[in-house]
């Protein structure tokens, strides 16, 4: 299953649960088991009354959680072309009512969010009450590369980043230190990859009895102020005007070619991320500003209900089972895209992305 729940014993009866990613070859990568077990852990442990709060974190130095195992989903792709298989129904829908347990939990959840932090990985971190990131923390939604669109709630949260940061974060896979998450409203507390056990240590001797949100406060700001020395430098921050004036277009095409010309830019972070655009899948950029665009004014639930219906099509459609192939399976890094012209991609093939594939209610319609 490759997760592991423990409780730890506090004071006056009090337990702190611990759900910790076990699956460390494969950094963490969530299955369908893993998102099961959890489901079901976390609601146990929200009726639980001395349960007084949830730690989620990861095993192992590289990763908290570097995104979903998605081989199976694709191999089942393959196996029936242009159809919705039954596994990622199921995958989706359980994976998303996961996150959005944690978006809505009812108890402090702590997510501990070291090393890599990508894809699904990030929409575990994002509900949590509070996202702690790490000199080591490195986030991302990199599904460009694989033919897929930042989903896990990321419509949501990309959407309200400043200016057009979101939209560059989903065309380039950039990813974030400790000071760009903390920055941009992605992380709330920085402490030191060291100080994992000593955050248990002190969940463990808090007194959950009488004002337990002031004593957390307390507690999290004190190992903060150890860590602050270890804070590395804003990346993104400082290039928002520029990225905005290259993003600053009329259509997803001009956007793109805009920001492909700088392969070569003398700033070596928008040039990665211009060459992972240009190498990337055209339909996603299409998806993309297209999320974002209709996720402004939606809630997290409404978010969810919508990626649901881009997810299962994007399983119908063949850029997604192409790109999984080309960068994770095969791993020739030359995913031959079936719409290769950013410029030439039907609006049609785009609005049908978030048409549903399913009869009657939307089986996430209880969020």
């Amino acid at each position: 299953m490759n997760v592991m729940f423990e409780e730890r014993p506090g004071l006056h009866g009090f337990r702190i649960g611990v759900v910790t990613l076990d699956a460390e070859k494969s950094l963490n990568a969530l299955s369908l088991p893993m998102i099961e077990a959890m489901n079901h852990q976390l609601r146990v442990w929200q009726d639980d009354a001395q349960i007084a709060c949830v730690v989620l974190r990861g095993n192992g130095g590289k990763a908290f959680c570097a995104g979903g195992d998605v081989r199976k989903l694709v191999d089942a792709c393959r196996e029936k072309p242009g159809e919705v298989p039954e596994l990622a129904r199921r995958f989706f829908a359980d994976e998303y009512r996961l996150d959005y347990l944690i978006h809505t939990y009812s108890k402090p959840l702590i997510c501990w969010a070291h090393g890599y932090v990508m894809g699904g990985g990030m929409g575990l971190m994002q509900g949590a009450g509070v996202r702690i990131v790490t000199p080591s923390s490195r986030l991302a939604m990199p599904e460009v590369n694989i033919g897929l669109y930042p989903d896990v709630g990321a419509s949501w949260f990309l959407a309200r980043l400043p200016g057009r940061l979101g939209l560059f974060l989903g065309l380039t896979a950039t990813q974030m230190n400790a000071r760009d998450a903390l920055d941009l409203d992605l992380a709330d507390r920085f402490l030191l990859d060291t100080q994992q056990e000593d955050l248990i240590e002190g969940l463990v001797q808090l007194n959950w009895r009488e004002q337990a949100d002031v004593q957390l406060h307390s507690l999290l700001q004190a190992l903060e102020h150890e860590a602050r020395g270890e804070m590395p430098e804003a990346q993104l921050l400082p290039r928002r005007a520029r990225l905005d004036a290259v993003l600053d277009s009329a259509n997803i095409a001009e956007a793109w070619n805009a920001l492909t010309a700088l392969v070569d830019d003398e700033d070596a972070l928008i040039a990665r991320g211009a060459k992972t655009l240009a190498s990337g899948c055209p339909l996603t950029a299409h998806l993309v500003r297209e999320q974002i665009r209709r996720a402004r004014h939606l809630s997290t639930a409404e978010v969810f209900r919508m990626e649901y219906a881009m997810s299962l099509n994007c399983c119908r459609h063949p850029e997604f089972p192409e790109g999984v192939r080309a960068r994770l399976i095969d791993k020739d890094n030359t995913p031959h895209w079936h719409w290769p012209d950013i410029a030439a991609i039907p609006v049609a093939v785009v609005n049908a992305h978030f048409d549903a594939t399913w009869e009657g209610e939307h089986p996430l319609a209880d969020l």
